[in-house]
């Protein structure tokens, strides 16, 4: 399956498969060639595949991998860990659901090439709770991998241990954020860290930990099978690969779609039977709720990190949600707005006490009870706090990004709602 290795083998129905059903497949063996490599080099591979995290930030995987210490721990020294985020809960991303429901021994398989480059022992994959499918996937095929000899003491008999289990996220989205993770799976309250230490150096229980998102780990096998020319070619731009786009919002056929990377948000809302409601685009967010909105000039733009940068906005999840002319970017702002507000841990105070007062700001001017001083207090919130660096952690600029583009790009629509609400009645995608 080169044109869509993620999802190829994927059924209709999201059944997942069983092991003897993904091995006749082929599964599990990259596992085999990646066990009886070296580390350094699968490391190596994973970097000449220029494979970008697909959690949001886009930070090259194989750079990430090598944050970890690169030699075995010694005897008694404890464990290293690796954590499959799939605590999605970013605004109109749902990809991660569907590799996890439908593909489980696909996750498996990358996590155990990533655990051996690391020269990890144990993995964790920590899935949000609402999604119980998922969980009983990964949890089936974890046992059925064990039972294997593919997980354990003795792996194919290489002498290679890795444990794994899941950990059912209570559900927050600021679990998402790898510190906050962290915090939570030692129980404790969910609030990201100060770094340094950076986890690479002291981690989940003070071991050296890595945190990689669903997508990512799903991608790996395919690239120990396939090469890293072959995964470079599957995109359309240096980012390699393909990509599990999402679209939502005002489109005919709200779907996921893999396609390579640099495909173009025209190419996907046509794949999903254009634009609905008044089949005009007003506008798009392309990579999930905490990306800034895009208009019509950008919808030829190759999506994928460097260039949506470069658009004004940035890739996150690749999860695109489109709104028409009878939708308000503000009212989306203004829901998106509450949403992190909600989420926020509350331990800085940009984010404890900013967000909460521009969504009620955004809230007031859907009413029509907004004053013209509460736009500058909203330009103010948007230029302060939303630069990185100005709050505990990032969860800050990806609440403000929507906020600080639709200031931009909308000001006609927030000067209507000055005069007496929402001009367009409130509607949402």
């Amino acid at each position: 399956m080169t044109e869509r290795p993620l999802t190829g083998h994927a059924r209709p129905d999201r059944r997942p498969h069983s092991l003897a059903e993904w091995r006749a497949l082929g599964g599990y063996a990259a596992v085999e060639r990646a066990l009886r490599m070296a580390p350094a080099d699968v490391i190596n591979l994973v970097d000449q595949a220029h494979l970008n995290g697909r959690g949001g930030a886009g930070f090259p995987a194989a750079r990430k991998w090598r944050f970890m210490p690169p030699h075995a721990p010694a005897p008694g020294e404890g464990p290293r860990y690796l954590i499959v985020n799939g605590d999605e809960m970013e605004p109109g991303a749902f990809k991660d659901r569907f590799l996890l429901e439908a593909l489980p021994h696909q996750v498996i398989e990358g996590a155990i090439i990533a655990a051996h480059a690391m020269h990890v022992s144990e993995a964790i994959v920590l899935i949000r709770d609402a999604y119980r499918p998922g969980i009983a996937a990964m949890e089936r095929a974890i046992a059925e991998a064990r039972e294997a000899g593919l997980l354990g003491d003795n792996i194919l008999g290489l002498g290679i241990e890795l444990t794994m289990r899941v950990h059912p996220s209570a559900g927050r989205y600021i679990v998402g954020e790898e510190t906050a993770l962290i915090e939570a799976l030692e129980g404790k309250r969910a609030v990201p860290r100060k770094r340094p230490p950076f986890p690479a150096q002291s981690g989940l229980w003070g071991r050296p930990t890595t945190v990689n998102n669903v997508e990512t780990i799903s991608l790996v096998p395919h690239i120990l099978a396939n090469g890293a020319q072959w995964f470079r070619a599957q995109s359309r731009t240096t980012e390699g690969g393909t990509k599990l786009y999402g679209v939502s919002g005002r489109v005919n056929r709200p779907q996921l779609i893999e396609a390579p990377m640099g495909t173009t948000a025209r190419e996907l809302i046509d794949r999903c039977g254009g634009v609905s409601g008044s089949g005009v685009l007003r506008a798009f967010q392309p990579g999930g709720g905490a990306t800034g909105f895009l208009e019509a000039d950008d919808l030829d733009t190759p999506l994928d990190f460097s260039h949506m940068e470069r658009a004004g906005s940035t890739f996150g999840t690749g999860t695109l949600i489109v709104l028409d002319q009878t939708v308000c970017p503000i009212g989306v702002t203004a829901r998106h707005m509450r949403f992190y507000a909600r989420e926020s841990c509350g331990w800085c105070t940009p984010c404890r006490e900013g967000l909460p007062w521009a969504a009620r700001i955004l809230d007031a001017l859907e009413a029509g009870t907004a004053r013209r001083g509460d736009l500058d207090v909203l330009r103010m919130t948007a230029g302060e706090a939303g630069p990185r660096g100005r709050s505990f952690c990032d969860l800050m600029g990806g609440a403000i990004a929507p906020l600080a583009s639709a200031l931009a790009r909308f000001e006609d629509l927030f000067e209507a709602h000055l005069e007496g609400g929402c001009p367009l009645h409130g509607a949402r995608p």
